[in-house]
């Protein structure tokens, strides 16, 4: 009896011993709160040199706040940098990385080659990859309504436009640039010069000079920080200008009259946002004027600057109209690079 009694209480000891185990490890293996997920946005240049960088590196980072991501911006000293830092966001395991432009497309080839279960997105060019989103712009229908508004607005029929450089990314601009104004004004002449460089304000300042000598009165800038040196032309010379990606009419708004406009603050903050809630797909994203991902001033967007007199607002309406055909889908603009 007394070896039974000890048995059972030998027992019950191992019972309650278990029990007390078994809660104890089910504290220490509940799941804990799910980590967060990790952003990295590898920008090809330093900030504050293009406005471009600095609106995606804001679009990224108010989708981070408000849907909990972590979010670290690398920016590249130069253009040689950005596959190493691409390495590095690879090497420290950020979920998404996130790059930008022609720029970066060799590097991020690459990269996401080497890297096949790493998903990527590029903003503002097409890397054909499986495990990369390729967010793009339909530029060329807002550099159609920027042509249409030159041509209502000139009053000497010659408008120039001063490109960054001589390669077929630019024909979104110049081709449906030129579409616009032939649309709004079949007598106006279309004069067009390239830079050979995305950073040379000196180079394109001399181009804009060049085309206001041989009598044009609007001279759009597409020449990124090249844009720069056509502003200091139209201050100069007393013509009309126009800038890009965002509104640069607070520049100098006697001469930098109208811009065309590009969303990269909206196309990296749904970036962040998709993956965040898990709809992140690799392919083709595009955002046109449907899209708000790009624009114009005062057509598409309201500005700071009141609307210069050169441009008016019988010239805007009119804009307005063909904006509202292309939205509806009644006017098509063609890309010039499926041609």
């Amino acid at each position: 009896m007394k070896k039974l009694l000890s048995l059972i209480v030998l027992a019950l000891v191992m019972l309650v011993a278990g029990c007390g185990a078994e809660e104890s490890t089910g504290k220490d293996t509940s799941p804990s709160k799910e980590a967060k997920k990790k952003i990295a946005l590898v920008l090809p240049e330093k900030m504050g040199v293009n406005p471009f960088f600095q609106q995606m590196d804001e679009g990224a980072k108010q989708a981070a706040e408000e849907f909990g991501i972590e979010l670290k911006t690398i920016e590249s000293t130069d253009h040689s940098a950005i596959e190493e830092n691409l390495r590095v966001a690879v090497a420290e395991g950020y979920d998404l990385i996130i790059t930008s432009s022609f720029e970066s497309e060799d590097a991020l080839k690459k990269i996401a080659t080497e890297n096949p279960d790493r998903q990527f997105a590029i903003i503002d060019t097409v890397v054909d990859l499986p495990n990369v989103q390729s967010v793009n712009f339909r530029e060329h229908e807002a550099a159609f309504l920027l042509g249409a508004a030159a041509g209502l607005s000139t009053k000497t029929d010659k408008v120039g436009m001063v490109v960054a450089m001589d390669i077929p990314l630019m024909k979104k601009w110049t081709v449906a640039f030129e579409q616009g104004l032939k649309e709004t004004n079949s007598n106006a002449e279309f004069l067009v010069n390239y830079v050979g460089g995305f950073t040379d304000p000196a180079k394109a300042k001399e181009l804009a000079l060049l085309q206001a000598s041989k009598g044009a009165d609007f001279v759009a800038g597409a020449a990124a920080v090249g844009d720069l040196g056509v502003f200091e032309a139209a201050k100069e010379q007393g013509f009309f200008t126009s800038g890009q990606d965002v509104d640069r009419t607070e520049v100098d708004p006697k001469h930098v009259v109208l811009s065309q406009l590009k969303g990269t603050d909206a196309a990296a903050y749904e970036t962040v946002k998709a993956f965040a809630n898990n709809n992140f797909k690799s392919g083709i994203v595009e955002y046109g004027l449907k899209e708000k991902g790009v624009g114009l001033t005062y057509v598409t967007h309201e500005s700071k600057t009141p609307l210069n007199s050169f441009v008016g607002q019988e010239v805007i309406d009119q804009v307005k109209a063909l904006y509202e055909e292309i939205v509806s889908g009644k006017r098509e603009i063609k890309n010039p690079l499926s041609n």
